[in-house]
């Protein structure tokens, strides 16, 4: 018998295993497949403080080993999400989730976590600092140690709940910025979000979506990313939720011995919906193989 439980900021998952946000819409969608609550938890669609359409279409350029996205943050808006998305999840989740939330001013941050924070379901935010999408939004608040303090001094203020920040990779140092969110009070660092990527058409001679550039995702960044979780789980006292590129039980166990409590499965589940449950199930399986009794007791376990 294997023990997959994990203990993530004070309350136990069954499992490490977190659909990461926008690849799992608000749950109930990927319900209608599957018991979703065989998971650890999952991070809800990324959150603004007024609706988004988004970014104009095409928004998805495909990859030999992952691919480009640039939705830009649709979403219905915090109001909208607290009324209609979060009662549409409690019929089919029993679990705390994950709230990531994202904003284009500190006070926008602020004010998305105020109102989301009396949410029962809600355990924890994950503040993304990091969307490369959106002119002018996430992506500045990232690559600065200075604003992403700021944000996670600002939201502190105003959650009781833990807030866990969720980091871009496209910074020259991704250890001064996570040590400057721990000591702004982060109870948390989520890392990697999307790399920065392009796709051109040979035959347009333009780029492939709209946006021209997008966050690249998929199995091609997931070594980054095992190399940022390991730096960065090293250098702060507060966990670490990894992910990037994984995609199987192995990538779970590689990303925990780098250093992650959790770990997060991003592009996977866009190109198969059952791949979270997929590597849920097979997780006893690695663990055996490798003779691995317990999940917790291999975290940060790379010599």
């Amino acid at each position: 018998m294997v023990d997959t439980k994990v203990n993530l900021l004070g309350i136990t998952l069954d499992n490490p295993v977190i659909p990461a946000s926008g690849t799992f819409g608000f749950g109930y969608e990927f319900a209608e497949l599957y018991d979703i609550n065989c998971l650890g938890t999952f991070s809800f669609k990324g959150t603004t403080l007024e609706p988004r359409f988004g970014n104009p279409t095409p928004r998805i350029a495909e990859c030999s080993s992952g691919l480009i996205n640039s939705v830009g943050l649709q979403n219905p808006g915090v109001d909208k999400v607290i009324s209609e998305e979060l009662p549409k999840l409690s019929k089919c989740f029993n679990k705390k989730v994950m709230a990531n939330v994202s904003g284009f001013s500190v006070d926008e941050y602020r004010e998305v976590c105020a109102k989301l924070d009396s949410c029962d379901q809600i355990g924890w935010f994950e503040v993304n600092v990091s969307c490369p999408n959106v002119h002018g939004g996430g992506h500045s608040f990232g690559t600065s140690e200075k604003n992403v303090a700021e944000v996670a001094r600002e939201v502190k203020k105003v959650t009781t709940k833990p807030i866990i920040m969720k980091l871009s990779p496209n910074v020259t140092d991704i250890v001064s910025i996570a040590k400057a969110c721990e000591d702004a009070g982060a109870d948390g660092i989520s890392l990697i979000n999307t790399l920065m990527g392009m796709r051109i058409d040979l035959r347009s001679k333009k780029p492939v979506i709209a946006n021209k550039m997008g966050g690249f995702s998929g199995d091609a960044i997931f070594p980054v990313a095992v190399r940022m979780v390991y730096q960065v789980s090293k250098a702060v006292k507060i966990p670490v939720i990894g992910m990037g590129g994984v995609s199987s039980a192995e990538n779970v166990i590689e990303m925990m011995l780098a250093g992650a409590t959790a770990v997060g499965v991003g592009a996977a589940n866009l190109v198969n919906p059952f791949a979270s449950k997929d590597i849920v199930e097979d997780l006893p399986r690695v663990m055996q193989k490798y003779n691995i009794k317990s999940l917790s007791e291999i975290i940060g376990g790379c010599l």
